[in-house]
């Protein structure tokens, strides 16, 4: 039984995890897809010196991304916490990070408007018309960085409430007014790279103007309320976010110092064909980072929840199905490099056209190690692993490739050295998993879980717990007899386990009764059973139809049920159980009783 419940839960976190990817995909993509289109505007309409300042507005790039990130990281962390202990902090939260991370992102366009006002971009770089064409994309760009990290938050908030429709729409609408006004602004009106940053921008506003008419309408189970703000939360989400965004903000100082050996080492070329291959590669890096977007989300109920098996699933599941969809990506994207190429560069014997090529065949071969390194980073963070939280975010994000990169690019003088960098990065940071669980294990880590080095507050061990899943009604009574069992193997009153084989019986018979009909299939429920302390603690997790039966069983108690003689099953739970609480988690309803 207990291996079997192994099976069932991952294949229910495995679709739930690949029915979350595409939004959170989506959501990292946008950025990207913009910067595809503006790459082509600007490299076939405006000329060479237009994606030299795309590729030297990338460090801005990574510190808004990083800042973005710190809040969205935080905020999902304690959001999971609270939504398995203490869903009433909720609001408050939502009202804080959105107050928090607006303010920033108003600061952060007017220091940059204000850098571009001043001409402190020369430290960027000093040449006309590269100076200019730069200083105008900022502008352009400044005016929608607001909505750009507003947007974010509220896509993370909608995707926990499973508004994934409304999710979609403002993506896509995001991407076709980005396309419709770089045509009008840039072949129409001819507005140069102000252009380029300003349809942006614009189109960032479209994203958050659709996302919030969902709160405006008051259909939210979250309110913002800025009356309500928890502002002692504004210290946690940072403490607990900031590992999660280390990584791009440390990329932001690794792109200033690639972009000076690129120009003292390369040239101008170099810096352009970076900027033409990476534009297009960050619609592909969306993919790993929409796995870890994902992954942190799961990571984090799990241990709200002090589910450690859940923890090793969710990695299980990125590193095979994961590990082979990248595998697959990457193989395509080294066939597709000169077509890809020629997207940005038609003449195979300009330099660029061959950098670019190269940028094509050698920096996807980085993507697998990173997706693991990534993941470690994520773990790390939710489990609250500090040591390694820190440090493989800023080897991963900043000291491998420099290092490498100061090696190579003035020793090769050329692009291959950088690519080569990236890929030798990806070796490092896996050194620094491994031996970061050796030392703080004190002996060789040999399977997954010594990897993983899961801590000792997360949950009870195996001894303690059996996970059974339910896929037909008829195995609802043998649930009931295992529990019985269980409880009487580790000495629990019998009265006591009788009580929790009868709860777990009348729900899980309910779950499968009105769960497991009708022509869906891959239904199943994932029954947990803990022993803690004097607790006897009850899970279902489910990938039904929604029922909340507390809302039901407060009907009953308050005189409105219809009907006094049904729902005797759930009258009963309540009257055994001392606690039952039900969450629906990313489409998931989990009913957790206490007996």
């Amino acid at each position: 039984m207990r291996a079997k419940g192994k099976h069932a839960e991952y294949r229910l976190l495995s679709g739930l995890f690949f029915r979350l990817l595409p939004f959170q995909v989506l959501l990292l993509a946008i950025s990207a897809v913009n910067g595809i289109v503006d790459s082509v505007y600007a490299s076939n309409v405006i000329g060479k010196s237009a994606m030299s300042a795309i590729g030297l507005f990338g460090p801005f790039n990574h510190f808004l991304y990083a800042a973005s990130m710190l809040f969205v990281s935080g905020t999902q962390m304690l959001y999971g916490r609270y939504l398995a202990k203490d869903r009433q902090n909720i609001n408050g939260l939502l009202s804080v990070n959105l107050v928090v991370s607006g303010g920033l992102a108003v600061v952060s366009t007017l220091l940059m408007v204000l850098g571009a006002a001043t001409g402190a971009t020369r430290i960027f770089i000093n040449t006309q018309p590269d100076l200019q064409m730069l200083n105008d994309y900022i502008y352009g760009q400044a005016i929608g960085i607001p909505a750009l990290v507003l947007g974010q938050q509220l896509f993370s908030f909608l995707s926990l409430e499973n508004q994934t429709k409304l999710t979609m729409a403002a993506s896509i609408a995001c991407l076709v007014a980005n396309a419709v006004f770089d045509h009008i602004f840039i072949l129409v009106l001819n507005m140069g790279t102000f252009g380029l940053g300003l349809s942006t921008s614009l189109s960032f506003l479209v994203f958050l103007g659709i996302q919030a008419s969902f709160y405006f309408r008051g259909k939210s189970e979250w309110k913002i309320l800025l009356h309500g703000c928890r502002w002692k939360d504004a210290g946690k989400i940072f403490t607990l976010g900031y590992p999660g965004a280390l990584s791009r903000f440390v990329e932001m100082f690794r792109c200033l110092i690639v972009n000076g050996l690129i120009l003292a080492y390369i040239g101008n070329d170099g810096v352009s064909s970076f900027a033409a291959s990476n534009s297009l590669l960050a619609v592909i890096w969306a993919i790993p980072f929409g796995m870890v977007a994902v992954s942190r989300m799961l990571f984090s109920i799990s241990i709200g929840e002090e589910d450690r098996r859940s923890l090793v699933s969710v990695f299980r599941i990125v590193m095979t199905k994961g590990m082979l969809l990248m595998g697959v990506i990457v193989a395509l994207l080294v066939i597709l490099a000169e077509p890809l190429t020629r997207m940005f560069y038609q003449n195979p014997a300009d330099p660029v056209y061959h950098m670019t090529v190269m940028g094509f065949r050698l920096l996807p071969l980085c993507m697998p190690l990173s997706l693991i390194s990534l993941h470690f980073a994520a773990y790390a963070q939710t489990a609250e692993k500090k040591v390694l939280s820190v440090v493989l975010p800023v080897m991963d994000g900043m000291l491998g490739v420099t290092l490498c990169s100061l090696i190579l690019i003035p020793l090769m003088k050329n692009m291959n050295a950088l690519y080569l960098s990236n890929i030798l990065n990806g070796g490092i940071c896996m050194l620094v998993v491994f031996f970061g669980a050796w030392i703080h294990r004190k002996k060789c880590p040999r399977t997954f879980e010594q990897f993983m080095d899961i801590p000792d507050n997360i949950g009870v061990g195996k001894k303690d717990r059996i996970d059974i899943s339910v896929t037909k009604l008829e195995e609802v009574m043998e649930v009931s007899k295992t529990i019985i069992s269980f409880c009487k193997e580790y000495k629990v009153d019998t009265r006591r386990g009788y009580f929790a084989g009868l709860c777990m019986e009348e729900m899980a018979g309910n779950v499968a009764e009105h769960g497991f009909t009708g022509e869906k299939k891959g239904r199943s429920a994932d029954i947990r059973v803990v022993l803690k302390g004097d607790e006897i603690i009850l899970r279902i997790r489910d990938n039904c139809e929604g029922f909340d039966p507390t809302s039901l069983y407060a009907k009953i108690a308050e005189g409105k049920s219809d009907d006094a003689g049904k729902n005797v099953g759930i009258k009963l739970v309540y009257s055994l159980a001392k606690d039952v609480s039900y969450q629906n988690l990313l489409g998931m309803n989990v009913l957790t009783m206490r007996i």
